[in-house]
């Protein structure tokens, strides 16, 4: 083999076929939990709970999930990204079976919270996101971060299109042991994105930092501490709308159908988002595209409330949310690439994704609370524009460029 030879890739760890295994791998665990909501009612209706106590479930789930990310990061980034993510796919889809067996609250929010919930933080595109920017060049982790985000909105959109089908057809229970099922996919999937923490294609080579290094380095960011704090706002947006759309359209008097429609079309249109944001975020600054971002969503909610709703007035709100949904996770992603490089990213994401994680166990728990205190989601729908104005004015000021320790090349 000539030296040449040894230096090409082979096709198993090239970028298109790592990228593409990545994507399947967050589409099909992101498809289920997104359509979770749509069991809150059959479940409590055939088991006797309270809106609350399903929200609950899920809630402690986003909380777990935010929380296991800065575990699986750093764990993923010593031993290897294959054996997190196949590891998170197992405890995911053992979650959704054993869920469907849940007697009580309490079986419930074990298997559907935290057993799904750290599932998900090993096997979430996080982890993905973070092996896409060890194989591409800094000027094109901005796509590649939009394309794994489209990914897990593509998976929303299939699993949003053929939930309410799926629960009608087998009923809510075989539904969830299905599901369970069709996550298994992703350990299989695993093995592609072998590899631990480095530099990255294009980042020049640099003594090694440590994670607990890394962690002081970020936490002492002003511009870092400032995206924990304003993901956290993205976190209760989309747990809340996610869990308690489909219900809130129920309470309107809109068909049930409805709610996987939605759920559907807000992935469908995140497509969009999520690619238009990689692409216009390697072009203008992060910080003042998710400050629109954030803004323009205060403004939808806003716009939904103040008309009927209808399945027309339904339809436009899920395209304009789908469009802003996770449209953020492209330059969040990139601004912690470009502040701090690629080598632990999976880590220094992970904490920014635990703020996003606390905001939806916030959403999601707040939403079920609320809704049995006053029989409304009114309040709920009132505090999540305010936070979109709060995020806007957090992520204006966020510096988008590398620390000092990159731009001088030492450690």
């Amino acid at each position: 083999m000539t030296s040449r030879n040894k230096t090409l890739p082979s096709f198993w760890n090239s970028v298109p076929f790592v990228i593409a295994a990545g994507c399947l791998i967050v589409m099909v665990s992101f498809g289920p939990r997104s359509i979770l909501g749509l069991f809150l009612e059959p479940m409590t209706g055939a088991k006797g709970w309270s809106r609350e106590s399903f929200a609950l479930a899920l809630a402690i789930q986003n909380l777990m999930w935010g929380a296991g990310q800065p575990a699986a990061g750093a764990i993923a980034d010593r031993f290897g990204t294959a054996k997190v993510i196949a590891t998170g796919g197992i405890l995911y889809a053992l979650g959704l079976v054993m869920m469907a067996y849940a007697e009580g609250p309490f079986a419930l929010h074990l298997t559907g919270g935290v057993m799904i919930g750290l599932g998900m933080s090993a096997a979430s595109f996080s982890l993905v996101l973070a092996a896409f920017g060890r194989i591409v060049t800094p000027q094109k982790r901005s796509i590649a971060f939009g394309i794994g985000t489209a990914a897990g909105s593509f998976g929303q959109f299939v699993f949003g299109l053929g939930g309410v089908q799926l629960i009608i057809q087998m009923g809510w229970q075989n539904a969830l042991i299905a599901l369970g099922l069709i996550v298994l996919i992703v350990p299989l999937l695993a093995v592609v994105l072998r590899g631990t923490a480095g530099g990255g294609a294009g980042t020049p080579a640099m003594p090694q930092q440590s994670i607990l290094q890394a962690l002081r380095e970020a936490f002492g960011h002003r511009s870092y501490n400032l995206l924990v704090i304003g993901f956290f706002v993205c976190g209760f947006h989309v747990a809340f709308i996610a869990v308690h759309l489909p219900p809130f359209l129920s309470d309107m008097g809109i068909a049930q159908r409805w709610g996987g429609w939605a759920i559907a079309l807000i992935g469908l249109f995140n497509i969009v988002g999520s690619l238009a944001s990689g692409a216009i975020g390697s072009r203008m600054s992060k910080p003042v595209l998710l400050a629109f971002i954030y803004l323009a969503r205060g403004v939808a909610i806003a716009l939904f409330l103040t008309f009927p709703v209808t399945p027309v007035s339904v339809i436009l709100f899920s395209a304009a949310m789908g469009l802003l949904w996770l449209s953020t996770v492209p330059p969040t992603s990139a601004l912690v690439a470009t502040m701090f490089g690629p080598r632990y990213m999976a880590t220094l994401f992970g904490f920014v994704f635990f703020s996003h994680q606390v905001g939806a166990f916030l959403g999601v728990w707040l939403g079920g609370r609320l809704y049995d205190a006053t029989g409304s989601y009114d309040s709920v729908w009132y505090i999540a524009i305010a936070l979109s104005g709060f995020a806007a004015l957090v992520h204006w000021p966020i510096q988008e460029k590398p620390v000092r320790r990159l731009q001088s090349g030492t450690a």
